[in-house]
């Protein structure tokens, strides 16, 4: 098995991704549900054509009474009632249905959760951050489920010791309260994503190649390069306005989430206030003038004064701007599981367009590292008040499977659903199905009536959690989890639009370019979860963060160079007044400890 995938990912690094996956993106709900003190409900009538199966029959014998479960999930971006295929699959094996509360799609930030908090009731599932002593003080509150001695019984979950244990250490009493995500059997210096990178720069490449592949030295060069091709394409596929870039808010934390993506591809990655670089040379208070959070706004400053910036996106959210790339409005992507995934359908690069990893000279992109002990800052756990905790406990159970992870990431770790409908094992290897081509490669497709009917994108996993590492080996197939690591998908990368990049690069994917010129900084995977921070950090740092935010959107949309470093002025002057300095002496200390775990995991 283990030569298997090796022979599976040494061929996968030398092939370029079909990007048909997206993170973080799901419609939303029409439906209205109480998202304040609900939980699971009994109901005396299941809906939907599973009714009356064999399978649906086994689950009614085992769950007697069907619950609709209210599942609280942090990372999620789609509210309401799981439907589809995946949500058939869950009232056959568990005789529910998925209730999804979703912070995101509900306004964001901490509200619902405090909310939800102060009345007793999270939820049924509750898949949350554990990070500053959120899941200790959740299961101190009576929020949680203690699962310790539930785990011991489970087939999957008990196999997970080492997460487990770091699990248990994240609490105040060494009980085990939630599950890590992203659990993996590789090395921790592994980068953990395909054969794409998390992040990148990732241009419309048949609009590229008409400029004759102009090289990049910096981030700063390719805003002639866009300038060039917006003017080129002014309109998109449906004869609407065409931007080279296009940003949206639903994400911002502790910063503006989009002045972060840029500064990734120099190896940094966000750590509260602070910019810390994968190979722990260099941490940053993202505020300072030379800092690369700034050189981000100033770039989109930039770019909004040459009209390269789409006007819509302070307004705008995920699933709008997602809607933009389909369209063939924006030239721009920070992700390949964003232009790629939105765009790059077979018919599109069948006639050679769709994005592509576009190299910039000065680049080291951060890669995060394997977690071989799980991502312990986001788990999966039990609320206290869940109606039947047994079945909660059996469905997380599942999704740790290899068939649950399978079906589970779709929507987030290109794994493809269930075997039968777009996959089966011919001649030993895992191939996608008709249906599976048409709906991984193109994006999307009808799913036939038997397996839920509707359409496959909508249907997949609202959860947005990944049990196991999609790049794993799934041991019942000997091949990765992640379809667009199997050969015979690496087989159908054969496109114009793939063999024009792969000429024109002298490589033949993302990371093998990368790896070729010595372009990647992997972060090892580790347990570090960021300790609690008091409640006056807490405090300062809201305070600060809401400046932080407010003043780096209006720096993007000044008017001009003079507006836009007052602004900076003012918002280094404002948070320095509330606190920054205290709040970033704590960030500075946590990316301290992050850097020497990294260092001994690279031993």
């Amino acid at each position: 098995m283990k030569k298997k995938v090796a022979r599976v990912l040494s061929l996968a690094l030398v092939v370029a991704m079909l990007g048909t996956t997206m993170v973080g993106c799901g419609k939303k709900d029409n439906k209205k549900n109480d998202t304040t003190t609900g939980n699971a409900t009994e109901t005396t009538d299941s809906t939907g054509d599973t009714a009356g199966t064999d399978s649906t029959a086994d689950a009614e014998k085992k769950y007697d009474k069907f619950l609709t479960v209210d599942v609280f999930a942090t990372q999620a971006n789609y509210q309401g009632i799981q439907s589809g295929w995946f949500a058939k699959v869950v009232k056959e094996k568990f005789n529910m249905e998925l209730n999804i509360i979703a912070p995101n799609v509900a306004g964001g930030g901490d509200t619902l959760f405090q909310t939800r908090s102060a009345a007793g009731n999270l939820g049924d599932l509750i898949l949350m951050g554990s990070e500053n002593g959120r899941l200790a003080d959740t299961a101190e509150a009576g929020l949680l489920v203690d699962m310790t001695d539930m785990v011991a019984n489970t087939k999957y979950v008990s196999q997970f010791t080492g997460a487990i244990d770091v699990a248990k250490g994240l609490s105040n009493d060494g009980k085990l309260y939630g599950i890590p995500s992203s659990v993996s059997s590789q090395p921790a210096t592994n980068p953990s994503e395909g054969l794409d990178l998390t992040f990148g720069t990732y241009l419309r490449w048949d609009y590229y190649k008409e400029l004759g592949y102009p090289k990049v030295g910096t981030l700063e060069d390719l805003l002639p390069i866009l300038k060039q091709m917006q003017d080129a394409h002014p309109t998109s596929d449906s004869g609407k306005q065409t931007y080279a870039i296009s940003l949206f808010k639903d994400w911002d934390g502790n910063m503006m989430c989009m002045g972060k993506q840029p500064a990734t591809i120099y190896g940094f990655d966000e750590l509260g206030f602070v910019f810390s670089k994968a190979d722990g040379s260099e941490n940053q208070s993202i505020i300072d003038d030379d800092s690369e959070y700034i050189r981000v706004l100033k770039w989109y400053f930039d770019a909004n004064q040459m009209g390269l910036v789409d006007p819509e996106s302070t307004t705008q959210n995920y699933d709008t701007m997602y809607a933009k790339y389909q369209d063939g409005a924006v030239l721009y992507s920070p992700w390949p599981w964003l232009g790629q995934a939105a765009y790059n359908t077979v018919e599109h690069k069948e006639a050679g367009n769709g994005f592509m990893f576009v190299p910039v000279e000065d680049e080291s992109v951060f890669s995060y590292g394997a977690t071989p002990n799980g991502l312990a800052k986001y788990v999966v756990g039990i609320g206290s008040k869940a109606q039947d905790p047994q079945r909660m406990m059996d469905f997380i159970d599942w999704l740790y499977s290899p068939e649950g992870v399978m079906y589970s990431c779709a929507q987030t770790a290109s794994t493809c659903g269930p075997e039968g409908l777009t996959w089966e094992m011919v001649d030993g290897r895992p191939e996608l199905t008709e249906f599976g081509k048409e709906a991984l490669l193109n994006g999307d497709g009808t799913v036939p009536e038997e397996w839920g009917g509707g359409s496959w994108k909508d249907g997949v996993s609202q959860l947005n959690f990944q049990t196991v590492l999609a790049s794993d080996e799934n041991p019942e197939t000997g091949f990765p989890f992640n379809y667009t690591l199997w050969e015979s998908v690496i087989e159908l990368n054969s496109t114009p639009l793939d063999k024009d990049w792969q000429e024109t690069n002298d490589a033949l994917s993302t990371v093998e370019y990368l790896q070729k010129n010595n372009q990647i900084l992997v972060a090892p995977g580790t347990d570090f979860v960021s300790p609690q921070e008091s409640s006056e950090i807490t405090t300062l740092r809201s305070q600060c963060k809401a400046i932080i935010i407010e003043n780096s959107w209006k720096m993007v949309f000044a008017k001009d160079e003079a507006e836009f470093y007052s602004i900076l002025k003012n918002m280094q002057d404002t948070v320095k007044g509330l606190g920054y300095d205290d709040v970033l002496a704590f960030d500075l200390d946590c990316a301290k400890q992050l850097n020497e775990m990294r260092d001994a995991a690279r031993q």
